[in-house]
């Protein structure tokens, strides 16, 4: 069985929202927020497993543009400057299907590390993943 494909991706940005639809008749919606914190790029996801940076402060970011990328993915461009993450096809739809699960996980992470979503002064950060918010969970 073939991965399923976009039929449709429109921003929504007075809501913060990427919705994806696709050629199974699944369709999602993602906040900004989340396609951020999760972005496939190596500033996020580091260079191998243990690498990962658990991004905060990103409760109000919103995507600026969507790019293709040939005919197998998007580049978002975040207004806060982030861009290096390509978001595959089969990337969004496992992000759709994987979507609550991966958010209460976040959060728990976010509490864990004892930073927030909400923005602060400065900016946002990222926390490096040996930090102890991982500890044996390992996401």
């Amino acid at each position: 069985m073939s991965q399923p494909t976009p039929t449709d991706i429109r921003l929504h940005q007075k809501s913060h929202v990427l919705e994806v639809a696709f050629d199974d008749g699944s369709r999602f919606e993602f906040p900004c927020e989340f396609l951020r914190v999760f972005s496939p790029s190596a500033e996020v996801q580091g260079h191998g497993p243990g690498q990962e940076r658990l991004q905060w402060g990103k409760k109000d970011v919103n995507i600026t543009s969507v790019q293709p990328v040939g005919n197998y993915a998007v580049q978002l461009y975040f207004d806060d400057g982030h861009d290096t993450g390509i978001y595959s096809w089969d990337l969004l739809y496992r992000f759709g299907v994987n979507q609550e699960k991966m958010w209460q996980d976040y959060l728990a992470q976010l509490e864990q590390a004892g930073v927030s979503r909400e923005p602060v002064d400065g900016g946002a950060g990222a926390v490096d993943a040996n930090a102890p918010y991982r500890g044996g969970n390992g996401g």
